[in-house]
């Protein structure tokens, strides 16, 4: 999974960290090239690969730069950087979750970019991805890859159902799967336990976890007990596949949809790769991408996730520079072209979304719901505020504790996390 902030515990990195740079490496001399060591964090079978190529392309364009590659596993990578940045063994580029940038930037790990080569073509980019790599006025990323959730479905289902359009609201998907149910004898839809994918509900009620500006705690509020009590009646009903609360729940979700043993789930575009190696999926046309349903406000969206490339800022001033270089090659049209068409992730920047990359049904369908992604406030805190929720969702979805007792123990758990909101 790549979504939200790692709940592993803290692993000290020792071997990792010594293999970074952090503007001090050894392998560098003033007659030499600079060696600047990159952090990619993203999966290391169906992406790496493609980025590793794009090294060796400004490697060979840029003889006075080296790069030294390293795959960090996401779910560790936070706490890893986290450490190596506090004892100056970071890498000098870090791919970022952009739910990390904030709270990096808090501690002064990276370099502000306003102004610098990385972001040369600054107008180049949605402005939204920009203004969430901001903290306190500054930008401390350049937008990588971009994504959000959909309701992704199986085209062929829902027509053998009867279904002509993706459902509109979250009623409408309770009909709709009831209806596969009868139809087909699948399951019409396979939602997720985990906070991440419950935020759209918040979202559909008008709400959040916590109102930023207002310094609120929001999570126990009428509107997100609605927006929850929602969620989790999508686990029980005709058509509604029950919860599945076991350590591998993503997998057997993603299995199932992608072997046409459910008709819809909500996903993200990192998994588009997958869909296609799945037998339902074999005509990329059979691929439906909707905008997340709406709640009872109308209000309809999902988080704004991706990654940016952030700047280490206790590098030196020659691994500074050279890391800009590297970064704005990696954000470039070309470059998100390139990765966009390799590995069917979603570029940052409007004129990288060539007719060629469009091409890919399902990065032309992702593109369409982009506009409905919720920005996430620069509060350092916020991904982290999944954390409480992702301990206490799969209870309530198991049935062991009420909707009311899970919530309130998730607030208990949040303000500790921001404690000068109030409740």
């Amino acid at each position: 999974m790549r979504r939200g902030i790692a709940a592993t515990a803290l692993v000290a990195s020792l071997a990792l960290a010594a293999t970074a740079c952090g503007g001090d490496d050894s392998g560098s001399d003033s007659s030499g090239p600079v060696t600047i060591t990159w952090w990619d964090t993203s999966n290391a079978t169906n992406e790496a690969p493609t980025y590793q190529a794009l090294v060796k392309e400004f490697e060979a364009a840029n003889k006075d730069v080296k790069v030294k590659y390293v795959n960090v596993p996401f779910d560790q990578a936070q706490n890893k950087f986290d450490t190596a940045a506090g004892s100056k063994g970071a890498p000098d580029i870090l791919r970022s979750e952009v739910g990390w940038t904030p709270a990096f930037a808090k501690k002064s790990f990276f370099l502000p970019l306003d102004g610098t080569e990385a972001l040369a073509e600054q107008d180049k980019f949605k402005s939204n991805l920009l203004e969430q790599a901001k903290y306190e006025g500054k930008t401390y990323g350049v937008p990588f890859v971009t994504d959000t959730l959909a309701l992704v479905y199986n085209k062929a289902l829902f027509e053998k159902a009867g279904i002509t359009e993706a459902p509109k609201t979250w009623d409408d998907l309770k009909k709709a799967a009831a209806t596969i149910k009868g139809k087909t004898g699948v399951d019409g839809y396979w939602g997720s336990t985990q906070a991440y994918y419950a935020q759209s509900f918040l979202y559909g009620e008008g709400t959040d976890t916590v109102d930023a500006d207002a310094k609120k705690i929001t999570v126990n509020s009428p509107e997100a007990k609605k927006a929850y009590g929602t969620w989790l009646s999508l686990f029980d009903g005709k058509g509604l596949h029950k919860a599945d609360t076991t350590a591998d729940a993503y997998a057997h979700i993603q299995d199932a949809f992608v072997n046409g043993k459910v008709a819809a789930i909500v996903q993200g575009p990192w998994e588009i790769t997958n869909f296609y190696k799945g037998s339902a999926f074999k005509d990329k046309s059979n691929l439906g991408i909707a905008t997340v349903p709406a709640g009872s406000s109308g209000k309809a969206g999902a988080p704004t996730g991706g990654h940016n490339l952030s700047v280490y800022a206790g590098s030196d001033e020659a691994h500074q520079k050279a890391a800009l270089k590297f970064v704005k090659f990696m954000t470039s049209a070309k470059s998100q072209e390139t990765i966009a068409l390799k590995n069917s992730t979603l570029p940052t920047r409007d004129d990288a979304y060539t007719e060629q990359v469009k091409a890919d049904p399902g990065i032309a369908g992702y593109q369409g719901v982009l506009s409905a992604a919720q920005p996430r406030p620069a509060l350092p805190e916020y991904s982290s505020l999944w954390g409480p929720l992702d301990t206490e969702l799969p209870k309530i979805a198991g049935g062991k504790v009420s909707l009311d007792k899970g919530l309130g123990t998730a607030e208990t758990s949040i303000a500790k996390l921001v404690p000068d909101f109030s409740k």
